[in-house]
Protein backbone atom coordinates (compact mmCIF):
# COMPACT_ATOMS: atom_id res chain seq x y z
CA UNK A 1 0.00 0.00 0.00
CA UNK A 2 1.40 3.43 -0.97
CA UNK A 3 2.11 6.33 1.27
CA UNK A 4 -0.76 8.64 2.15
CA UNK A 5 -0.47 12.11 0.63
CA UNK A 6 -0.07 15.08 2.94
CA UNK A 7 -3.53 16.33 2.02
CA UNK A 8 -5.05 12.90 2.77
CA UNK A 9 -3.15 12.73 6.07
CA UNK A 10 -4.60 16.11 7.09
CA UNK A 11 -8.06 14.95 6.08
CA UNK A 12 -7.62 11.75 8.11
CA UNK A 13 -6.48 13.76 11.13
CA UNK A 14 -9.56 16.00 10.90
CA UNK A 15 -11.77 12.91 10.66
CA UNK A 16 -10.16 11.37 13.77
CA UNK A 17 -10.55 14.61 15.76
CA UNK A 18 -14.20 15.01 14.74
CA UNK A 19 -14.94 11.36 15.53
CA UNK A 20 -13.15 11.61 18.88
CA UNK A 21 -15.01 14.80 19.76
CA UNK A 22 -18.34 13.06 19.18
CA UNK A 23 -17.39 9.74 20.82
CA UNK A 24 -15.78 11.35 23.88
CA UNK A 25 -18.92 13.45 24.52
CA UNK A 26 -21.06 10.35 24.08
CA UNK A 27 -18.99 7.71 25.92
CA UNK A 28 -16.23 9.54 27.78
CA UNK A 29 -12.51 9.80 27.08
CA UNK A 30 -11.96 6.18 28.15
CA UNK A 31 -12.91 5.13 24.59
CA UNK A 32 -10.03 3.03 23.29
CA UNK A 33 -7.81 4.22 20.46
CA UNK A 34 -8.68 1.03 18.54
CA UNK A 35 -12.44 1.70 18.80
CA UNK A 36 -11.97 5.33 17.91
CA UNK A 37 -9.90 4.61 14.82
CA UNK A 38 -12.35 1.92 13.73
CA UNK A 39 -15.22 4.41 14.03
CA UNK A 40 -13.20 6.88 11.94
CA UNK A 41 -12.66 4.18 9.30
CA UNK A 42 -8.89 4.11 9.79
CA UNK A 43 -6.36 1.61 11.10
CA UNK A 44 -5.19 1.56 14.70
CA UNK A 45 -1.56 1.89 13.62
CA UNK A 46 -2.28 5.17 11.87
CA UNK A 47 -3.11 6.88 15.14
CA UNK A 48 0.49 7.38 16.26
CA UNK A 49 1.44 8.84 12.88
CA UNK A 50 -1.07 11.60 13.57
CA UNK A 51 -0.92 12.15 17.36
CA UNK A 52 1.81 12.01 19.98
CA UNK A 53 -0.57 10.55 22.56
CA UNK A 54 -4.22 10.01 23.33
CA UNK A 55 -4.03 13.05 25.64
CA UNK A 56 -3.08 15.18 22.62
CA UNK A 57 -6.17 13.91 20.85
CA UNK A 58 -8.36 14.68 23.88
CA UNK A 59 -7.06 18.27 23.83
CA UNK A 60 -7.86 18.63 20.14
CA UNK A 61 -11.24 16.92 20.45
CA UNK A 62 -12.34 19.32 23.18
CA UNK A 63 -11.13 22.34 21.20
CA UNK A 64 -12.94 20.98 18.12
CA UNK A 65 -16.21 20.59 20.05
CA UNK A 66 -16.10 24.18 21.33
CA UNK A 67 -15.13 25.53 17.88
CA UNK A 68 -18.01 23.61 16.35
CA UNK A 69 -20.39 24.96 18.99
CA UNK A 70 -19.16 28.54 18.46
CA UNK A 71 -19.74 28.24 14.71
CA UNK A 72 -23.34 27.14 15.32
CA UNK A 73 -24.09 29.79 17.93
CA UNK A 74 -22.35 32.90 16.63
CA UNK A 75 -24.00 36.11 17.82
CA UNK A 76 -26.22 37.24 14.99
CA UNK A 77 -26.57 40.97 14.13
CA UNK A 78 -30.22 40.97 15.25
CA UNK A 79 -29.17 39.63 18.66
CA UNK A 80 -26.70 42.48 18.99
CA UNK A 81 -29.49 44.89 18.11
CA UNK A 82 -31.67 43.90 21.07
CA UNK A 83 -32.88 40.35 20.46
CA UNK A 84 -30.74 38.91 23.26
CA UNK A 85 -33.68 37.71 25.36
CA UNK A 86 -35.21 35.76 22.46
CA UNK A 87 -31.82 34.19 21.65
CA UNK A 88 -31.30 33.35 25.33
CA UNK A 89 -34.68 31.62 25.56
CA UNK A 90 -33.98 29.66 22.37
CA UNK A 91 -30.63 28.56 23.79
CA UNK A 92 -32.31 27.37 27.00
CA UNK A 93 -35.09 25.54 25.11
CA UNK A 94 -32.61 23.82 22.78
CA UNK A 95 -30.21 22.93 25.57
CA UNK A 96 -32.91 21.46 27.80
CA UNK A 97 -34.58 19.52 25.02
CA UNK A 98 -35.20 15.79 24.76
CA UNK A 99 -33.14 15.79 21.54
CA UNK A 100 -30.09 17.25 23.30
CA UNK A 101 -30.50 14.80 26.17
CA UNK A 102 -30.60 11.88 23.75
CA UNK A 103 -27.72 13.00 21.48
CA UNK A 104 -24.73 13.74 23.75
CA UNK A 105 -22.24 13.07 20.96
CA UNK A 106 -23.62 16.04 19.03
CA UNK A 107 -24.32 18.12 22.10
CA UNK A 108 -22.71 20.73 24.27
CA UNK A 109 -19.09 20.12 25.26
CA UNK A 110 -19.68 21.79 28.65
CA UNK A 111 -21.82 18.87 29.80
CA UNK A 112 -20.12 16.34 27.53
CA UNK A 113 -16.61 16.73 28.94
CA UNK A 114 -17.37 17.80 32.53
CA UNK A 115 -17.03 14.38 34.11
CA UNK A 116 -13.79 13.44 32.36
CA UNK A 117 -12.08 16.75 33.08
CA UNK A 118 -13.30 16.61 36.66
CA UNK A 119 -11.63 13.24 37.18
CA UNK A 120 -8.18 14.29 35.98
CA UNK A 121 -7.97 18.09 35.93
CA UNK A 122 -4.20 18.28 36.30
CA UNK A 123 -3.35 15.97 33.40
CA UNK A 124 -5.08 18.00 30.72
CA UNK A 125 -4.05 21.60 31.31
CA UNK A 126 -4.55 22.68 27.69
CA UNK A 127 -7.91 20.92 27.49
CA UNK A 128 -8.99 22.47 30.77
CA UNK A 129 -8.05 25.97 29.54
CA UNK A 130 -10.15 25.44 26.39
CA UNK A 131 -12.98 24.08 28.53
CA UNK A 132 -12.90 27.03 30.97
CA UNK A 133 -13.00 29.50 28.08
CA UNK A 134 -15.95 27.59 26.61
CA UNK A 135 -17.81 27.69 29.93
CA UNK A 136 -17.29 31.44 30.21
CA UNK A 137 -18.47 32.02 26.63
CA UNK A 138 -21.59 29.90 27.10
CA UNK A 139 -22.44 31.71 30.37
CA UNK A 140 -21.96 35.08 28.66
CA UNK A 141 -24.62 34.12 26.10
CA UNK A 142 -27.06 33.64 28.98
CA UNK A 143 -26.16 36.85 30.83
CA UNK A 144 -28.93 39.34 31.57
CA UNK A 145 -28.50 42.68 33.30
CA UNK A 146 -26.55 42.11 36.50
CA UNK A 147 -26.61 38.31 36.05
CA UNK A 148 -23.39 36.95 34.50
CA UNK A 149 -25.14 33.76 33.35
CA UNK A 150 -23.09 31.38 35.51
CA UNK A 151 -25.98 30.22 37.72
CA UNK A 152 -28.16 29.74 34.65
CA UNK A 153 -25.46 27.64 32.99
CA UNK A 154 -25.05 25.57 36.15
CA UNK A 155 -28.80 24.94 36.20
CA UNK A 156 -28.83 23.90 32.54
CA UNK A 157 -25.79 21.62 32.72
CA UNK A 158 -26.91 20.05 35.99
CA UNK A 159 -30.40 19.39 34.68
CA UNK A 160 -29.06 17.89 31.45
CA UNK A 161 -26.63 15.59 33.26
CA UNK A 162 -29.39 14.42 35.62
CA UNK A 163 -31.84 13.94 32.74
CA UNK A 164 -29.29 11.82 30.88
CA UNK A 165 -28.63 9.72 33.97
CA UNK A 166 -32.36 9.07 34.46
CA UNK A 167 -33.32 8.62 30.78
CA UNK A 168 -36.10 6.07 30.41
CA UNK A 169 -37.85 7.21 33.57
CA UNK A 170 -40.48 10.00 33.64
CA UNK A 171 -38.30 11.99 36.03
CA UNK A 172 -35.89 12.63 33.15
CA UNK A 173 -38.44 14.76 31.29
CA UNK A 174 -39.52 16.35 34.58
CA UNK A 175 -35.96 17.50 35.25
CA UNK A 176 -35.67 19.14 31.85
CA UNK A 177 -39.04 20.85 32.24
CA UNK A 178 -38.29 22.07 35.77
CA UNK A 179 -35.05 23.70 34.64
CA UNK A 180 -36.70 25.27 31.55
CA UNK A 181 -39.43 26.72 33.75
CA UNK A 182 -36.98 28.03 36.35
CA UNK A 183 -34.86 29.72 33.69
CA UNK A 184 -37.60 31.21 31.51
CA UNK A 185 -40.48 32.20 33.79
CA UNK A 186 -38.58 34.92 35.63
CA UNK A 187 -36.61 35.94 32.54
CA UNK A 188 -33.35 35.96 34.44
CA UNK A 189 -32.92 32.46 35.78
CA UNK A 190 -32.97 31.12 39.31
CA UNK A 191 -33.71 33.66 41.99
CA UNK A 192 -31.06 34.48 44.53
CA UNK A 193 -31.27 32.62 47.83
CA UNK A 194 -33.27 34.44 50.46
CA UNK A 195 -31.36 35.93 53.36
CA UNK A 196 -32.33 34.77 56.84
CA UNK A 197 -33.87 37.52 58.88
CA UNK A 198 -33.90 35.85 62.30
Amino acid sequence: MGRVSQAQAQENRKRVVATASRMFREKGTAVSVADLMKAAGLTHGGFYKQFGSKEDLVDEAIAHAFDEQAAHSAVAPEEQAGEHEAARRTLIEDYLSVWHRDHPGEGCPVSGFATDLGREPGQAARAQDVYINGVRNRAARLATGDDDGMAQLCTMVGALVLARATRGNPISDELLQAARTALTESGTGPSAPRQRTD
